[in-house]
């Protein structure tokens, strides 16, 4: 995955051929390290997890080598009965805590995350102290969980489970009581599924709750990508367009948001993580209630402001294609069904279509779009539990626009390969299988779906064929899973004179993430650009974002020459008779002083920044789309922001060494926040 001293994982394969990585397999990864007993089709508890067949194609991903577990870890003793209720309640809601933490609005707006299980940190201590477990040892834990498991194979304690943790959820004060409870109701099936099904022992949930010395939580192992033999070309910096060569113009769209219960005059303050809303109740006299077109809160948007925004687009195009990269439902993710989400799929793909017209929109999946929240299974998970019901929508809402090579692998995945012009291949990723967040990603993590395996093969034959590639994805390569996240830098590094653009969202700030060689992490080869959002979440204007490339026409280096921000002042836009008025917000090069927008003029970027700080500051507005928090963006803030634009890798403190090296850069990652998105 990487040679950074500070990884020091042996990367090393079981040498049995039936101990390969769990493709298509209903339990977890093989584990090479322990005789290879998932070749035996047994797993620790005794289940049949033998493998089923591959959905997508899974060669040559290899998993780290890994310490035996005892006999008795492996192995459940099913003789003691049924768990008892705290055990039950205490499990669920640390399967669910990730998510509903998610819902607190943090204080500043989101930087990457620096660990998938951080909020636990201040969780488990809650846990222990509110139900005396501080003097629970590690042998009784690992009993109680040894209980759990056996008690969670019973389908009438799923209920009793939902009912526990909710009151746990209540009594930690995780949400509001009404929140809590509907929150489990949506969550608790798949949670308790994907208990189930996981690979987690008794010593690693011990280890989560109790620290290092009972267990350890091990179950996101490393595991590499096959690459082919083919040796990487030279490489090769773009050459600048002719003057007068075609320029095309992208528009770019994310994190739309639709709120169907949008209700102006409402409290933007409420108590609920999404407020504006019908049922968020009228503000207090000292306050405003919610604007007509959006508000400056905790919420998203009216379908108003976004076909404001579509009829809007006029002096931005015209438009040679649209990147569109998801996350279409509202944020009251503990209250959403299959219905809401289709029902949001079809009616801004409907708007879409009405304002853009034989415009080419080329979509991607994501993380909002599945109900729960976060949700994806990868394709080996089947029946009412699979994806199957979202990705058929997406199929049929978006066959207009994407030919039946891109729907097939579409309905499997999420995923999908196109050709938009001669010379130029459009790859849409599936990031919820990078997901820190997919709770579906505990069963195995290693190459969900053989996407990225499926990526190194599109990458490789665009450039047998001497074609350029855009990547286009919902969440950043720097926020994911440390694996999948260093397995793709490294995708990124080999393909780097093929890769022409990458195109991200998720965040819903203005950013950017640079790629560096993996031999000296200095020489900067890609850069990935994280567009605002076109919601308000949390406290910004709307917006969106249009791309200039480098044209269509024979030897285009396909590559980004500018980018344009485009915002809705919501100030302006909610004074008393006021029009709605889209309008530039800036243009990257004018704006920054950039000579070109390749890796390194961002990267040299990142640097005049952390010297110049009326530079910074620019920046920290743009950041916000033109509504910086009122809280000033101190040195340690600083360093963070400017941080995250070097870390296209996540778990990776060496790619900020020369920013920081004064400072401790993990002091400086302490100042990360995780995405709200």
């Amino acid at each position: 995955m990487g040679t950074e001293e500070e990884e020091g994982v042996e990367l090393l394969c079981c040498s049995p051929p039936s101990c390969q990585p769990a493709a298509g397999r209903t339990g977890g990864p093989s584990r090479c390290a322990h005789g290879c007993e998932a070749s035996q089709g047994l797993d620790w508890r005794g289940r049949d997890r033998r493998p089923a067949r591959p959905a997508m194609p899974r060669h040559g991903v290899t998993p780290s080598r890994r310490r035996p577990r005892s006999g008795g870890e492996r192995r459940s003793d099913r003789s003691c009965g049924v768990p008892g209720p705290g055990t039950l309640g205490m499990a669920l809601t640390l399967a669910l805590f990730p998510s509903l933490a998610l819902w607190t609005p943090a204080a500043a707006h989101p930087l990457p995350a620096q660990g998938y299980f951080a909020s636990f940190s201040g969780l488990a201590p809650q846990v222990r102290d509110t139900f005396g477990w501080r003097n629970l040892t590690c042998p009784v834990c690992k009993s109680l969980f040894t209980i759990l498991d056996f008690g969670l194979q019973k389908e009438n304690n799923v209920i009793r489970v939902g009912s526990l943790a909710t009151k746990l959820c209540q009594l930690l004060k995780i949400a509001p009581p009404a929140v809590c409870q509907s929150a489990i109701q949506l969550f608790e099936d798949d949670m308790v599924e994907v208990w189930r099904r996981s690979v987690l022992s008794p010593s690693e949930a011990c280890g989560l709750l109790l620290g290092s010395t009972c267990g350890h939580w091990d179950i996101f192992s490393s595991w590499n990508i096959s690459l082919p033999a083919v040796p990487k070309p030279a490489p090769q910096p773009p050459k600048p367009p002719a003057p007068g060569a075609p320029v095309s113009r992208v528009l770019f769209l994310t994190d739309l948001h639709w709120d169907r219960d949008y209700l102006e005059g409402t409290d933007p303050d409420c108590e609920d993580p999404l407020c504006c809303r019908r049922g968020s109740g009228p503000p207090p006299p000292s306050r405003p209630g919610a604007g007509y077109w959006g508000e400056y809160s905790k919420c998203d948007l009216p379908l108003r402001t976004l076909e404001s925004l579509l009829s809007g687009l006029g002096p931005a195009g015209p438009f040679d294609m649209v990147y569109w990269t998801g996350d279409i439902p509202a944020h009251n993710v503990w209250h959403q069904s299959r219905q809401d989400q289709l029902q949001a799929l079809t009616t801004v793909t409907a708007l879409v279509k009405k304002y853009l017209g034989p415009v080419p929109v080329y979509p991607a999946v994501g993380n909002h779009e599945s109900t729960p929240v976060n949700g994806f299974p990868p394709p080996f998970i089947e029946g009412n539990q699979s994806s199957r019901w979202l990705y058929e929508a997406m199929a049929k809402a978006w066959e207009p626009w994407l030919p039946a090579e891109a729907l097939h692998t579409l309905r499997i995945g999420g995923f999908y390969a196109l050709s938009p012009s001669p010379g130029l291949r459009l790859i849409s990723l599936n990031m919820n299988f990078c997901s820190r967040e997919n709770f579906w990603l505990l069963i195995n993590s290693t190459d969900p779906a053989g996407q990225l395996q499926w990526l190194v093969g599109e990458l490789q034959a665009a450039e047998d064929r001497g074609d350029k590639v855009h990547i286009i994805g919902h969440i950043p390569p720097g926020h994911c899973l440390k694996s999948w996240s260093w397995n793709y830098y490294r995708i990124v590094a080999r393909y780097e004179n093929t890769l022409a653009g990458q195109f991200f969202g998720h965040t819903h700030v203005d950013e950017f993430e640079i790629f560096y060689d993996e031999e000296t992490l200095s020489r900067p080869l890609s850069v990935a650009f994280l567009a605002p959002s076109a919601t308000t979440y949390i406290s910004l204007n709307p917006g969106y974002r249009v791309y200039l490339i480098d044209g269509n026409y024979p030897g285009s280096s396909h590559v980004v020459l500018d980018h344009e921000t485009y915002i809705l002042n919501l100030t302006q836009a909610n004074e008393p008779g006021a029009t709605p008025r889209w309008h530039l917000l800036y243009r990257a090069l004018e704006t920054y002083g950039l000579p070109n927008a390749l890796p390194a003029a961002w990267n040299d970027l990142v640097y005049r920044m952390r010297g110049d700080t009326q530079l910074f500051q620019t920046f920290w507005f743009l950041y916000h789309k033109g509504h910086p928090p009122s809280e000033p963006c101190g040195t340690p803030c600083r360093l963070a922001t400017l941080c995250a634009q070097l870390s296209a890798r996540s778990d990776s403190p060496a790619l900020c060494r020369h920013l920081v090296p004064d400072a401790s850069i993990a002091d400086v990652q302490s100042h990360q926040r995780r995405p709200l998105c």
